[in-house]
Order: C-alpha cells, then structure tokens, then sequence
C-alpha cells in the first residue's frame, strides 16, 4: 500500500521547491512560465517509493499539460528525464 502524499510536509516541501527552481517555475511541456505549477513525478509516487523526494524525480508542469500526462505518465518518462538532466545544467 502507498504512503499518501502530505503536501504539508516539509521534505515533499522542500522537494517541490527545489523542482520548482530548478525548472523556474516553467512547464516543462509547453514551456510557458505559469504561476501554480505543480510538481509532477516522472516515475509515479504510488510505485517509485524511493524517489518520492527525489528532485531528479518530478519536472514543473502548468495545470492543463499535467492533466493531458496523467493516465500517460510512462509514455513521457524518456522526455522529463532529459528534460531534468538539461535544466541541472
């Protein structure tokens, strides 16, 4: 069973920051600099226990490029990776 997601928590805090930042605050599909971005993860929370907190695991997206990804999130794996190791440049 999953642990459910504490958004209050501050180590899922400080993960989403450091996404965040990283990726200044742009999604990172249509590539527009949205307020509200959430923080999506690439290797899925509920089967990837150990990179929960992993910055290198989650990638800025606007509200509606994360909706068109969910239900989708293993065709987009190989592209977020590499977006990630692009912006840790």
């Amino acid at each position: 069973m999953s642990k459910r997601r504490d958004y209050s928590d501050p180590v899922y805090k400080d993960f989403r920051l450091k996404v965040l930042k990283r990726d200044k605050y742009t999604c990172q599909m249509c590539n527009k600099k949205k307020k509200g971005c959430v923080v999506h993860h690439i290797m899925k929370w509920s089967t990837a226990s150990t990179l929960r907190f992993d910055p290198d695991n989650g990638v800025a997206l606007c509200r509606p490029c994360h909706k068109e990804v969910t239900g989708h999130e293993s065709h987009y794996i190989t592209y977020f990776t590499e977006k990630v190791r692009r912006n840790k440049k």
